[in-house]
C-alpha cells in the first residue's frame, strides 16, 4: 500500500481502506454534498462528470472517476473533510501514484514474473470481489435486513439461559464421591469450595448465568436438561475433567431488538451471499485437485507433505 509525505488525515485514510477479501456492498458511495470531485478547486460550486480530465502525468490522463474511486474507500468522517482541503489531497496522492507507476514501468517491472504474478493476483481479486459485490448489493438492503429480523426474531422468546455453579475434580470416581455427599445432605458451596479444582470452587462453584453456546457442548448439554435446584445425577466429562453440576435458575431471555440484531444479520447476509455466489461460480466448471507432490488428490490424502526418509 502506498504511503506517501502528506497530511496525516490523508495517510489514515489509506490505512483505513477496505480488506480486499471482503465483500463491499455497493451502497456506500459518497454523498454529492461531500463528493471531493463536486466542486473543483479552481472553479467553486462547479459539478465535475466521472470523464473530466483533472490532471496529466507523461500524458496519460487521469480522471475525475479515478479520483471518486479513492473517495469511496475513505472512511465517511474524512469523506466530510472541506472540498477545498480534500480535492487537492487526494488529487497529489492520485497524481503521486501515476507517476511511481509510470516510473516502474520504464524500468520494466511490470515485466517482471513476481511483480506479473501479484499484477495477476490483484486483478483476480478485484474481478471476484465485483461479481460478489454485484449479487450482493441489492440483497444487502435495509428493507432485506429488516424481513431478515422480521422472520427470525420479532416475535418469538429470546434465547434461554441457566444459573447454575459446578464442582470440577481430577475423576469419575471422585466426581461420584461428590454427588454421593450432596444426596446424603452435603451442601454443594461447602463441597465446591472442599473438592473443586476450578478456581471458581472458592465461590462455592458459582457460574452465574449463561446461555448454551457459551460453555462446552458436553456441559451445556447436561447443565440444560436440569430443572432448577436439580444437581446432575451422573458425572459430567469434558476436557477439564469430571464436573457435578446443579442448576439454580432458568430464565427467558426477551426478543432481541432490530437495532441489537442489525450489524450481526447483515454480517450474517453478506457471509450467506458470498457463499452462494461462490457456491453458483463452482457449479459451472471443473476442479481437481493436487497433493503438494502433483499426484491427484484423493479423499483420504492430507495436506501435509509426507515425512523425510528415516536415515
Amino acid at each position: 500500500m502506498l504511503l506517501k509525505l502528506i497530511p496525516g488525515a490523508a495517510v489514515a485514510a489509506l490505512l483505513c481502506l477496505p480488506l480486499t477479501g471482503q465483500a463491499q456492498p455497493a451502497t456506500d458511495t459518497p454523498p454529492a454534498e461531500t463528493a471531493p470531485g463536486a466542486a473543483a478547486s479552481g472553479g467553486a460550486g462547479a459539478e465535475a462528470r466521472p470523464d473530466t480530465v483533472i490532471a496529466r502525468v507523461g500524458g496519460r490522463a487521469l480522471h475525475m472517476s479515478d479520483l471518486q474511486e479513492i473517495a469511496r474507500e475513505m472512511p465517511p468522517e474524512l469523506r466530510s473533510m472541506p472540498r477545498n482541503v480534500l480535492y487537492p489531497m487526494l488529487l497529489d496522492q492520485l497524481i503521486d501514484r501515476e507517476a511511481l507507476v509510470l516510473a516502474a514501468r520504464k524500468e520494466g517491472l511490470d515485466k517482471d514474473p513476481a511483480v506479473a504474478r501479484q499484477m495477476e493476483s490483484a486483478a483476480n481479486t478485484a474481478l471476484g470481489n465485483a461479481l460478489v459485490g454485484r449479487s450482493l448489493g441489492p440483497s444487502i438492503s435495509e428493507a432485506a435486513i429488516r424481513a431478515r429480523y422480521e422472520k427470525d426474531y420479532a416475535g418469538k422468546p429470546g434465547e434461554t439461559e441457566v444459573h447454575a455453579r459446578h464442582i470440577l475434580v481430577a475423576s469419575e470416581a471422585e466426581a461420584e464421591k461428590v454427588i454421593a455427599e450432596l444426596k446424603a445432605g452435603g451442601d454443594f458451596a461447602a463441597l465446591a469450595k472442599k473438592y473443586s479444582t476450578d478456581p471458581g470452587g472458592a465461590q462455592g462453584g458459582d457460574l452465574g448465568f449463561f446461555k448454551k453456546g457459551d460453555m462446552l457442548p458436553e456441559f451445556s448439554a447436561a447443565a440444560f436438561a436440569l430443572q432448577p435446584n436439580q444437581v446432575s445425577d451422573k458425572p459430567v466429562h469434558t476436557q477439564y475433567g469430571w464436573h457435578v453440576i446443579q442448576v439454580l435458575e432458568v430464565k427467558q431471555d426477551p426478543a432481541p431488538t432490530f437495532a441489537q440484531m442489525h450489524d450481526e444479520l447483515r454480517q450474517k447476509m453478506i457471509q450467506e451471499g458470498v457463499q452462494k455466489t461462490i457456491h453458483e461460480a463452482l457449479a459451472g466448471v471443473k476442479v481437481e485437485k493436487f497433493n503438494l507432490d502433483g499426484s491427484p488428490l484423493r479423499a483420504t490424502d492430507t495436506a501435509e507433505p509426507p515425512a523425510p526418509p528415516a536415515k
